[in-house]
């Protein structure tokens, strides 16, 4: 399995894909991003969807988030669609939108 890393000081615009590996998110991503578990760390912000089995979010994210488990940390800041199967959600995390646990 792989893992890609988008650095602190990195700014894409545009998709991001790894068929089976991780994505790490520390710096900011303007596009979608598709992978087999995603991680949005303390600094890292997505403004698009993410498609992911397994999705952890500790900073920002905006968009869709379709997955089938996910987990929000105590600084998480999401305002996105969310479908999954599963959510776990440490206190202090912010989820604003249209929210669908399939279970």
């Amino acid at each position: 399995m792989t893992k890609s890393v988008i650095e602190e000081d990195l700014i894409i615009e545009g998709n991001i894909a790894s068929k089976d590996g991780d994505i790490e998110v520390k710096g900011q991503v303007k596009g979608d991003v598709t992978g087999e578990n995603v991680s949005v760390h303390t600094h890292g912000n997505v403004t698009g969807a993410i498609k992911a089995t397994s999705v952890r979010v500790q900073g920002r994210h905006t968009g869709q988030i379709e997955c089938t488990e996910l987990a929000l940390e105590k600084n998480a800041e999401v305002k996105a669609d969310v479908k999954a199967q599963t959510l776990s959600s440490e206190k202090g995390a912010r989820l604003v939108g249209k929210v669908q646990i399939t279970g």
